[in-house]
């Protein structure tokens, strides 16, 4: 005989919504990994796209002043030997 009150869905019904709730406790925990590695993501990201401009705009630098120097020296030598 069972006991008054005991019935066999009440005991599944618990385990369902423990077994739900934890499941929700994964879940979030999940998604709180996935947008911290997002973020590392995106933070690395933008590491390496400043540190790639900051590395080309000081390249173009070099070959800006380079380039000027030459046009300003052969503008020299221009003046100093004018063509006939």
């Amino acid at each position: 005989m069972l006991a008054p009150g005991w019935t066999p869905l009440a005991g599944a019904q618990t385990d369902q919504s423990s077994s739900a709730k934890q499941n929700m406790k994964e879940a979030g925990r999940d998604a709180k990994a996935g947008a911290k590695n997002a973020g590392r993501g995106v933070k690395n990201g933008s590491k390496s796209a400043y540190h790639s401009s900051k590395s080309g705009t000081k390249k173009a630098a070099r070959k800006t002043k380079n380039t000027t120097k030459g046009a300003v020296n052969g503008a020299k030598q221009g003046a100093k030997q004018p063509q006939s």
